[in-house]
């Protein structure tokens, strides 16, 4: 690492103003943040709108606080977690893993498209009583709503990510008597990491997406189901504090994902 008297004048001011705009651009973002929650509770308190539909952050926190003293909290968030975390994961690595053979295979690639193509455009919803006979109305049906939504959006990104890598370098390769797995993991595999960065941030979405909606679906447990059973019995505070439980882990997860992007740019 380089001590400040190694770079120029220009270059430390350059970084300053930098850090400057990163700091003033957190503060906004905070303050933003914070100018909606009040002028949602005011609004709520003065019942500018109606507190029974919109509900509000003070019940919200006491909502989230009751299910946490009822020990209900971290039961219904674990069990969203693991089902959208095992589902991801599936996802991940079998779309990578279907990407390569398509790359690998023109032949394969060609065959496969047309079906990926419309298994992508298929709303998953309308197999919802299929999953739920295949797979029971445990949580494996959870997890396989999770796989088949984020798995083709894997494979297609994966897929591109690999098909984009630079024809001149696979030509220079070949001509240096590279073999097609040196190709693969000397040049395709490092090239496409942008790509496999993009993948896991729109995956994150996905997960989230195709456990919660499995939840809809067929579920006991699970923040899906908080938010279902908060609109059954008209408990719109319920609701809105599942709602709002699920942004928060979401955020954390993509985070999470956007500090390995930090990492492997680093490292290049």
């Amino acid at each position: 690492m380089k001590k400040n008297n190694e770079y120029t004048k220009e270059h430390l001011l350059y970084l300053k103003n930098l850090r400057n705009k990163n700091i003033f651009i957190n503060v906004v973002r905070f303050a933003v943040l914070a100018l909606l929650i009040l002028i949602w509770e005011l609004s709520a308190t003065f019942e500018w709108v109606n507190p029974f539909i919109t509900s509000s952050p003070s019940r919200i926190a006491k909502t989230i606080a009751d299910l946490y003293t009822s020990g209900d909290l971290f039961y219904h968030v674990g069990t969203t977690l693991w089902e959208t975390l095992a589902g991801f994961a599936i996802a991940v690595i079998l779309g990578y893993s279907v990407a390569l053979l398509l790359w690998w295979s023109e032949a394969f690639r060609k065959i496969a498209e047309p079906y990926i193509v419309v298994l992508n455009a298929l709303p998953k919803i309308a197999l919802g009583p299929l999953i739920i006979i295949w797979c029971g109305t445990g949580s494996e049906a959870i997890v396989f709503m999770t796989v088949l939504i984020g798995l083709i959006v894997a494979i297609l990104n994966m897929l591109n990510g690999f098909m984009a890598t630079d024809g001149n370098k696979i030509l220079l390769l070949k001509s240096m008597g590279a073999t097609k797995l040196q190709v693969l993991t000397k040049l395709v595999i490092p090239s496409s990491l942008p790509s496999f960065i993009s993948m896991l941030k729109i995956n994150v979405g996905m997960a989230w997406i195709g456990s919660i909606m499995g939840e809809y679906i067929v579920s006991k447990a699970g923040i899906g189901y908080l938010i279902v059973y908060g609109g059954q019995v008209f408990k719109l505070d319920l609701v809105m504090s599942a709602v709002i439980i699920l942004c928060i882990l979401a955020a954390i997860m993509y985070a999470l994902v956007a500090l390995l992007e930090k990492i492997v740019i680093k490292n290049r």
